[in-house]
C-alpha cells in the first residue's frame, strides 16, 4: 500500500479520487477483518459521503488538507459523534456519542477519511487485545499470536494493510508496543501536545493519543494534524502543533544517545541483538552513542500499577447504569448500579477498578498511591538529570517478540511485564517512539524504542527515519 503522503498527493493531483481510495480499504477490510476481527465497526456509508465530500471540494478547487482522501482507522476509545464507541466493553455496547474527539475533528478538516472503530483492550486495560469483550485481534503477522495492545486494532489495521494511518492511545505503552509486535511505526507524544477531549479515560494523567503507521514520514505527517492546543483540554499545551515534516531527514549527526540498560535487561536474545545493530547504525550516522544507566526506571512498574488503577477506578465510576450504557435493573439503586457494572465490565477491568479503590482508600492512601507519585517525581527527575547528558535514549520496545494467544492471561504480572520499557516515558510525560528493526523468534517482528524529553518529537522521528533506511523502509 502506498504511503499516506502517496495517497493524499494523488488525491489532490486527479490520479486517485478519496471516493477509491475508501473503496480500496474497504475492500482490505471485508478480505480480512472476519480472520484478524480488527474493526470492531466499519462505517462505509460515513466515509464514502466524506470521500465524497472531499472529492466535490477538490472539483470545486478547494483546499483540501494534507491527508485528502487517506482512509484512517480510530481506536474504540476516541468519541465520533453517532458511531457506536464502546472501549471494548459491553458495558457501553451500542453507545453512539453525541460528540467527537478533537483529534477526529482535526482528522476530517485535513480531509481524512475515517473508516470506522478498531478493537482495543477493554478500557485500554491490557497488553495483548485480549481483553476485550467482543473477542482478540490477531497479528497479521501470524494469526497464532496476539498484535499487543491495547491498541491492537489500530496496530492491526495498519499493519494488515487496511488503512494507511491509525490512531491509538498510550496509557503504558498502549501504542508503541502493539507498534512494535506488528512491525509498524508508533509514537507516543509528549503529554498535553495531542488533546485528550473526547479520548474516553482510563488514567487521565497518562493517557495520550498517537499514530500508528507504516513510515516514519506518514508518523510526523499525521502528529503534525492532530496536535496543538485545545483550550477544550485543560491539561492541552498552550501552543501550536510543532513543524514536523521538515526534520525527518535531519539525522542524527551530533547528537548524543544513551544505551540506556534499564530499557534492554530481561530482553530476549533476539531483541537485545536488534538493539545492539540499531545503536551501531545510529554510531555510523554520525551519532556519538554512550551506554547509561537510569536505575529509575526499574520502580516504573510497580509505580504505574498504583496510579493507573487508582485513576481509573475513579474514571469509571461515571459507568454506573443510570446516565448512559448499559442497565441491568435491580431492586433499587445500589442493587442496580452494582448489577449493571458485574455485568457490564470484564475481568481485567474489576480487577484494576478494585486494585486503584484499594490503593485510595482510608488508612492505605498514604502507603500506596502517596508513596507511587513519589517513586513517579522520583523518575521525572531522573529522565530531567539524563537528559543533561544526553539528546536520546534507546532501548527495546518490548521484551519480545509477539507472543501467543493465551500464553500470559493466566498470570497478570507476566503480561503486565510486556509494558516494562515502555510504562517510564508514560510516567515522566515524555515522548518515544517504537521504530520496526529487525527480526527475532519465527521471524516476527522487534521494534526498538527512542526516548526524548518533552517536545523531542523532531528529533525522535529524525533518528526513527535513520533506522528506517537502515531496514531499507521506503
Amino acid at each position: 500500500m502506498r504511503s499516506a503522503s502517496e495517497i493524499a498527493r494523488d488525491v489532490r493531483e486527479g490520479a486517485s479520487s478519496a471516493q477509491r481510495e475508501v473503496e480500496i480499504a474497504l475492500g482490505a477490510i471485508r478480505e480480512r477483518n472476519d480472520e484478524l476481527n480488527v474493526f470492531l465497526y466499519v462505517d462505509e456509508s460515513g466515509a464514502r459521503a466524506a470521500a465524497q465530500r472531499v472529492d466535490d471540494a477538490i472539483a470545486r478547487g478547494d483546499e483540501v488538507g494534507p491527508l485528502a482522501g487517506v482512509p484512517v482507522a480510530l481506536k474504540d476509545n476516541l468519541c465520533q459523534r453517532g458511531i457506536p464507541t464502546t472501549c471494548a466493553s459491553r458495558i457501553l455496547e451500542g453507545w453512539r456519542p453525541p460528540y467527537s474527539a478533537t483529534v477526529v475533528d482535526r482528522l476530517l478538516d485535513a480531509g481524512a477519511i475515517p473508516m470506522g472503530k478498531t478493537n482495543m483492550d477493554e478500557f485500554a486495560m491490557g497488553s495483548s487485545t485480549e481483553t476485550s469483550a467482543f473477542g482478540p485481534t490477531r497479528n497479521p503477522l501470524d494469526p497464532t499470536r496476539v498484535p499487543g495492545g491495547s491498541s491492537g486494532g489500530s496496530a492491526a489495521a495498519v499493519a494488515a494493510n487496511m488503512t494507511p494511518l491509525a490512531l491509538g492511545s498510550d496509557t503504558g505503552g498502549s501504542i508503541r508496543q502493539p507498534a512494535a509486535l506488528c512491525g509498524i511505526v508508533g509514537v507516543k507524544p509528549t503529554y498535553g501536545l495531542v488533546s485528550r477531549y473526547g479520548l474516553i479515560a482510563f488514567a487521565s494523567s497518562l493517557d495520550q493519543i498517537g499514530p500508528l503507521t507504516r513510515t516514519v514520514a506518514d508518523a510526523a505527517l499525521l502528529l503534525e494534524v492532530i496536535a496543538g492546543h485545545d483550550p477544550r483540554d485543560s491539561t492541552s499545551l498552550p501552543e501550536p502543533a510543532p513543524a514536523l515534516r521538515g526534520h525527518v531527514e535531519d539525522g542524527v549527526a551530533g547528537r548524543r544517545i544513551g544505551v540506556v540498560r534499564e530499557l534492554i535487561d530481561g530482553a530476549d536474545a533476539d531483541v537485545v541483538a536488534s538493539v545492539d545493530r540499531a545503536v551501531e547504525v545510529l554510531r555510523a550516522a554520525g551519532a556519538e552513542v554512550v551506554p547509561f544507566s537510569i536505575p529509575e526506571l526499574r520502580l516504573g512498574l510497580s509505580a504505574y500499577y498504583l496510579i493507573a488503577p487508582a485513576e481509573a477506578s475513579s474514571n469509571l465510576a461515571r459507568f454506573d447504569g443510570v446516565r448512559y450504557g448499559l442497565r441491568v435493573d435491580g431492586d433499587d439503586v445500589a442493587a442496580m448500579n452494582e448489577a449493571t457494572r458485574t455485568a457490564g465490565f470484564g475481568a481485567e477491568v474489576k480487577r484494576r477498578i478494585m486494585l486503584g479503590t484499594y490503593a485510595l482508600s482510608a488508612g492505605y492512601y498514604d502507603a500506596y498511591y502517596g508513596q507511587a507519585l513519589k517513586v513517579r517525581t522520583q523518575m521525572i527527575e531522573a529522565f530531567r538529570r539524563a537528559y543533561r547528558e544526553v539528546d536520546l535514549l534507546v532501548g527495546a520496545t518490548t521484551p519480545t517478540v509477539a507472543f501467543p494467544f493465551g500464553s500470559k492471561t493466566a498470570n497478570p504480572m507476566s503480561m503486565y511485564l510486556s509494558d516494562v520499557f515502555t510504562i517510564p516515558t508514560n510516567l515522566a510525560g515524555e515522548a518515544a517512539i517504537s521504530v520496526p528493526f529487525g527480526v527475532g523468534e519465527n521471524g516476527l517482528a522487534v521494534g526498538v524504542q527512542l526516548l526524548g524529553p518533552g517536545r523531542s518529537e523532531a528529533t525522535l522521528l529524525a533518528a526513527g527515519r535513520v533506522l528506517e533506511l537502515a531496514e531499507g523502509r521506503s
